[in-house]
């Protein structure tokens, strides 16, 4: 929960139970211990993708719920995005990552502009070879950083590209602040959405799609 762009509280555990089913839990917790109502909250801001099939649709059905319910915006934001968004590298391409399992990574390019960060094409999911071949092309002679949560998952990238070209930088795996100041930011300039806008990323087709069998 954010006032303005400053934290005023955040809720983070690790637990063999999923998110999907202790966030609203936490957010009680949370609305207790800042004596907040949720028809106090101008802007809701979400995660939208990529990441778990399950989790995305039940953070962007209660962002959906509480914006139609209390008549206030939303903002749908990228995963990968909140990622980029908390490094500090000088890098002109800054390369966020993510686990996507299934020994594959989410990832996605953003390149410096005059007016800052800008997404450069779409998420994407690949395995780790396909993602080197794709720094390799799309990175061409500029120097990257790849910005990831987990150390473990980038292990060995860097051994395929000259240490003066690559670097990898790690950031906090909390990504619900970068994620409400994103969404700030965006209302700001007025890029907001109402409930019936808010869509998920998935990036990769469900299970039930790759292993659908036609009759």
């Amino acid at each position: 929960m954010l006032r303005d762009e400053n934290l005023i509280g955040v809720v983070s555990t690790h637990s063999d139970e999923t998110y999907s089913s202790r966030m609203f839990r936490h957010l009680e917790f949370l609305l207790r211990d800042l004596s907040l109502e949720l028809n106090q909250f101008d802007l809701f801001a979400v995660d939208a993708g990529p990441g778990s099939f399950t989790g995305l649709r039940v953070s962007l059905t209660a962002a959906k719920g509480w914006a139609e319910v209390y008549k206030k915006p939303a903002a749908a934001v990228s995963g990968l995005e909140a990622v980029a968004f908390q490094s500090r590298s000088a890098a002109p391409i800054l390369v966020p990552v993510l686990d996507a399992r299934r020994g594959q990574f989410y990832f996605a390019f953003y390149r410096s502009t005059p007016g800052g960060r800008a997404l450069d094409g779409e998420d994407c999911v690949a395995s780790p070879e396909e993602f080197i071949e794709m720094l390799k092309t799309r990175a061409g002679d500029s120097r990257f950083c790849i910005v990831t949560t987990d150390p473990k998952l980038v292990a060995g990238i860097l051994s395929h590209f000259e240490s003066t070209k690559a670097e990898v930088e790690i950031v906090s795996p909390v990504l619900a602040p970068s994620i409400g100041r994103i969404g700030y930011a965006r209302a700001q300039r007025g890029q907001l959405s109402d409930a019936l806008s808010l869509g998920a990323n998935y990036v990769r087709r469900s299970d039930a799609e790759l292993h659908w069998k036609t009759p």
